[in-house]
């Protein structure tokens, strides 16, 4: 579904971010992405949703292969795709129901079921009765909690969390990842950068750890020696 081949990524200025990277997320997986700042976390989920592309190798997403792939034909990709960030993104003038809805209206969803989407979504993340708050009326988890109902909008094959509860306090923590927990039981996979290590061993989901570029450890891969972070 997602398949990193011999995958290299390097900046002009910045020099190498990814040395030969090579891993497969299967449809439904549930994947720890962690490793230090700088290691080369953002830049595989940049890759994820073809913000980047590589140097050398390949890379699919479900059946697009990158160096086959034309411009034009990305917006089509990243609509297969939810991604959610640390820093929510929301619109600040908009309602939580007008955040999610103007998710749907930009990809010509018919206006007569966005209401019913939207209700279904806000319900599904917990917030059915703050739809019409704006986004400064919530607290930080239920912010995410509106990112994550938006980036469910067309149903996405896989999930892209990019240090979802960077920001937030430890109730609410457990309450957006539950929410990821319950979202892959679904049957959507989910793909989460995070440096809080704690949360990833209490729960018994596969790690991938990349440091200075490279793929260090990978639970689901014997072959990659272990030579993760303490």
């Amino acid at each position: 579904m997602i398949r990193f081949a011999n995958v290299y990524k390097e900046y002009p200025r910045t020099g190498l971010a990814l040395n030969d990277v090579s891993f497969l997320v299967n449809r439904g997986e549930f994947v720890f992405l962690t490793g230090p700042s700088g290691a080369g976390k953002s830049t595989i989920l940049k890759m994820i949703y073809m913000d980047e592309f590589p140097s050398r190798g390949a890379l699919w997403v479900g059946s697009t292969k990158s160096p086959d792939i034309k411009r034009s034909a990305i917006p089509q990709v990243r609509r297969k795709l939810g991604v959610v960030f640390q820093d929510f993104r929301l619109l600040e003038d908009r309602t939580i129901e007008q955040n999610v809805a103007f998710a749907l209206e930009v990809v010509d969803t018919p206006s007569d079921k966005i209401g019913t989407k939207v209700s279904r979504l806000l319900t599904r993340v917990g917030l059915a009765s703050k739809a019409t708050n704006y986004p400064r009326e919530l607290s930080g988890g239920e912010q995410q909690r509106v990112a994550i109902a938006r980036a469910l909008v067309n149903d996405p094959f896989v999930l892209i969390a990019d240090e979802p509860t960077g920001n937030l306090d430890d109730r609410a923590t457990r309450g957006v990842f539950q929410l990821l927990k319950d979202i892959n039981a679904s049957g959507t996979a989910v793909v989460m950068a995070t440096h809080n290590l704690e949360l990833v061993r209490r729960n018994e989901y596969r790690v991938l750890e990349v440091n200075r570029g490279q793929l260090v450890f990978d639970s689901g891969d014997a072959s990659v020696k272990v030579e993760a972070t303490p």
